[in-house]
């Protein structure tokens, strides 16, 4: 699984930390998503899947 994220497109909602927050953070000073671990092992797929579902700015590409 290969994860990106696109900062330009992140409306920090905070939808992804809810779910995933060993893959996703967010910035301090304004909220934008910050990708934690490009990489996650298998036990993470579903959240990180969910993650990206919930995004409501679009901004997290899952690649499997």
């Amino acid at each position: 699984m290969k994860i990106t994220v696109d900062q330009d497109k992140c409306v920090a909602s905070g939808q992804c930390l809810l779910v995933a927050a060993d893959v996703f953070d967010q910035r301090e000073e304004d909220g934008i998503v910050v990708l934690l671990n490009p990489s996650p092992d298998a036990a993470l797929a579903e959240n990180v899947k969910q993650a990206a579902s919930l995004c409501p700015g679009r901004a997290i590409t899952v690649e499997d």
